[in-house]
């Protein structure tokens, strides 16, 4: 997921620039409307904690018949996991790539990242999202 109103080019590196507020690119990044919208439907209500991963395991999968819903469900799923990580687990922190991409840094130095395994999840609900958030928690 390539975010580049996130940070400008700069002339010399060619590199983005780090936002200069990163608790606004942490709320940016966990709105994740479209998965809360879903979530909101189906009576599940996402408050950022890892039993909210769990809720969001046990739903029907009913975005999987919409080719057009899947893509941007499965970026707002990964970008939903981090948001409860960079909330729950201490050190941890989004960082936008070079690319454009979002991950969490965790403070061990590893980074995660969320978004391909947000889509994963949407496509065919394998890893589960309670799994990984699991799996990086214990890091």
């Amino acid at each position: 997921m390539n975010i580049p109103f996130l940070g400008h080019r700069q002339k010399k590196t060619g590199r983005p620039a780090l936002p200069a507020d990163p608790e606004g690119v942490a709320a940016l990044l966990s709105e994740c409307e479209l998965l809360r919208s879903q979530a909101a439907g189906a009576g599940v209500r996402l408050d950022d904690t890892p039993a909210s991963l769990e809720a969001l395991d046990q739903l029907v999968p009913r975005w999987r018949d919409d080719a057009e819903t899947l893509p941007w469900l499965g970026n707002d799923a990964g970008l939903y996991l981090g948001t409860v990580v960079v909330r729950t687990v201490p050190g941890a922190a989004w960082r936008i790539r070079s690319d454009g991409e979002p991950v969490v840094l965790l403070a061990s130095g590893r980074e995660v990242e969320v978004v391909p395994s947000g889509r994963e999840w949407a496509v065919s609900g394998v890893p589960e999202l309670s799994q990984l958030y699991a799996e990086i928690a214990e890091d």
